[in-house]
């Protein structure tokens, strides 16, 4: 859904919010806005006060600023801006510093003077901090405050740096970083959480509650359960973000990821009236059951009716009948054979029975998303005679350690030693990686040569999994699409090249099935960008007649999984097969024991896949089918 504008207030919700199918159309909306606001100041002779924010989220919403200054005009000579926070302590220069942050996003590319944008200082010692502070806000007072405050939110519902536990009369002050916004951050920082800064400088709560309008920006599933909380529940200093609440004149901006766990998206009915198709029922019965603890089948007539459900039950007229319906519909979503069963009647199966053999391509944003999201799939398709083909889409050598791509070139150094291979060159390389290294700061880009090793290092891994699960390497696809290979967290636009070779590749094979990594979840983005550039692939082809007989499933990844209303093909796994894959996933020894971007999740990859795969049976289970040891979930893409 795409609402441009807030109608009626929607029950449940105390902060008005709006929900774009995408960030760049919720971006477009809230830079239109900032423009308007710039443009009507403009034309009554005054300064627009303007209150920033860094972070991922407001990156869309300035570049569309720099968009709209280079073509249609729009000044910034009029604008004076106070930024949110700044890390302390930290240089103006260094790669996270927000005073870089802001001229790279926004100040370099348009016409703001340059005194007339402010942001803390970093490099303040402790003792001047509470000096600065004080006449940071005085200058916002003197201009007569803010005409508008944008704003992210973190993970803890942090506003600014305003952690949980801030008070709503909190000032501009130092502010000690929650754990959780630290590991956050560590991608920031060359995925070195030692390298974080402990402390911030922040704007208070009061002073952002006393700017005259204020946009909060979310995206993502990350951000679903906070926004919830923060638009639907309590105010309370745990989650800054509610403070908003109090607010006469905010808004919440989210994308449709960001808002599935407000109550008009996960539990509509109780909102507003919904057109009962067979998704939203399924959707209905499989919620009603699990808050009640409920089998599916020993729901009851007052069940329905005590919750929220009598439309749906009037339609049925009794819950026995739903109750079938929607179990038969779980039911078949459950097969053993994802490449189709032959032989077999596959009129209530999710996949067809013909061709028997399968063409398959399994698309892997990093070079262990396969196993981790799909092995127990993956084996199956092998084991079930598929010709099935893995395509890495990235190289993922950002995700390796120094002191792993060391090691390696280390081993070459040695292996050549031994065999009496000339070493020349490859000592040149070794030493001049040390080198590299150890001069590197922060999250620096590696050097050619290092970025080469850690590249070849997970490519290592992939073919061993590859020979693990039982297919050939030369199955085994490296796309190293170009968007990825900047050396550093941020990447480049998704551009023509990226989906020419994916399309090239699904062209040469001519699949019947293609696996897509749909998890949107991913802290780094890389998922998105693979899969957009193969929904574009896709479209483009999809007139040629191998396509016609090509579906697509979605898999997710270590981060979250499908809803269980969602799921449309359910591979069980038993206990000996979830072992299998486990093994599997040991193959990416780099990604083994304290993985670089490790983020606030302290499991490892295969415990997050071992734990999700658990908690899809079980949820399965207590909607009261059969109980498996764990399950992979899938969802169809039709296009």
């Amino acid at each position: 859904m795409g609402d441009s504008t807030v109608k009626e207030p929607i029950a449940y919700e105390k902060i008005p919010t709006r929900i774009f199918a995408d960030p760049k159309e919720a971006s477009k909306s809230v830079a239109q806005e900032i423009a308007d606001l710039i443009r009507k100041k403009q034309s009554e002779g005054k300064k627009c006060i303007l209150g920033l924010a860094t972070g991922s989220s407001p990156k869309t919403v300035y570049a569309e600023l720099v968009r709209m200054h280079r073509e249609e005009g729009l000044s910034f000579k009029n604008v004076i801006s106070f930024n949110l926070d700044e890390y302390s302590p930290i240089e103006p220069d260094a790669i996270q510093s927000y005073w870089r942050f802001m001229r790279e996003q926004l100040f370099d590319h348009v016409d703001i003077p340059k005194e007339n944008y402010f942001i803390p200082l970093g490099t303040l010692p402790q003792s001047a901090i509470g000096e600065f502070c004080t006449s940071y806000e005085a200058k916002i007072d003197a201009l007569g405050g803010l005409d508008f405050q944008l704003l992210g939110i973190g993970g803890n519902g942090h506003i600014g740096f305003n952690e949980p536990g801030s008070l709503i009369n909190s000032k501009t002050r130092l502010m000690m970083l929650d754990h959780s916004t630290r590991a956050a951050a560590t991608g920031d920082f060359g995925g070195d959480l030692t390298k974080v800064p402990k402390k911030a400088i922040t704007m208070g709560v009061s002073k952002i509650l006393q700017a005259k309008r204020v946009v909060l920006l979310a995206w993502g599933e990350r951000k679903a359960g906070v926004i919830a909380q923060a638009v639907e529940g309590t105010v309370t200093e745990q989650n800054p973000a509610s403070y908003l609440q109090t607010h006469s004149n905010a808004l919440f901006v989210v994308d449709t990821a960001a808002a599935t766990e407000l109550k008009r998206i996960k539990t509509p009915w109780l909102v507003e009236d919904v057109e009962w198709d067979n998704q939203m029922t399924k959707k209905a019965v499989c919620s009603l059951a699990l808050e009640l603890g409920k089998p599916i089948l020993k729901l009851t007539n007052k069940d329905y009716n005590d919750n929220g459900l009598s439309e749906l039950l009037a339609g049925y007229g009794q819950a026995y009948d739903i109750n079938i319906d929607v179990f038969n519909n779980l039911q078949h979503s459950i097969t053993g054979w994802p490449g189709g069963k032959p032989n077999a009647d596959d009129t209530n199966r999710p996949e067809r029975a013909l061709p028997e053999k399968k063409r398959v391509i399994i698309f892997s944003p990093h070079p262990d998303d396969d196993i981790i999201s799909m092995g127990g799939t993956f084996q199956r398709l092998v084991d079930q005679g598929h010709e099935v083909h893995v395509a890495y889409q990235t190289s993922g050598n950002i995700a390796v350690s120094d002191d792993e791509a060391l090691r390696f070139i280390d081993f070459v150094v040695d292996y050549n030693r031994n065999f009496g291979i000339n070493n020349e060159k490859a000592e040149k390389i070794f030493e001049d990686a040390k080198l590299s290294i150890k001069n590197k700061k922060g999250s620096e880009v590696d050097s050619e040569a290092v970025r080469h090793v850690k590249g070849i290092i997970r490519r290592g891994e992939a073919k061993a999994t590859c020979r693990f699960v039982g297919i050939p390497t030369a199955h085994a696809h490296f796309l190293n699409m170009p968007f990825y290979e900047t050396g550093t967290v941020q990447k480049a636009p998704l551009g023509k090249e990226d989906i020419n070779i994916v399309k090239n590749l699904i062209e040469e094979v001519k699949p019947h099935q293609i696996y897509a990594a749909g998890d949107l979840a991913d802290p780094h983005g890389t998922h998105k960008v693979c899969l957009d550039a193969i929904f574009e692939a896709v479209h483009q082809i999809k007139h040629k007649n191998f396509m016609k007989d090509c579906w697509v499933w979605l898999y997710r990844g270590a981060w979250a999984e499908w809803e269980i209303h969602e799921i449309e093909m359910a591979v069980p796994m038993s206990p000996d097969q979830v072992m299998q894959k486990r093994l599997g996933i040991f193959k990416h020894q780099s990604q083994k024991d304290g993985v670089v971007f490790q983020g606030t999740d302290a499991r490892e990859f295969w415990q997050r896949a071992e734990d999700r795969n658990r908690g899809t049976a079980e949820l399965y289970n207590k909607l009261g089918l059969a109980e498996y040891e764990a399950m992979e979930a899938f969802v169809r893409w039709k296009f």
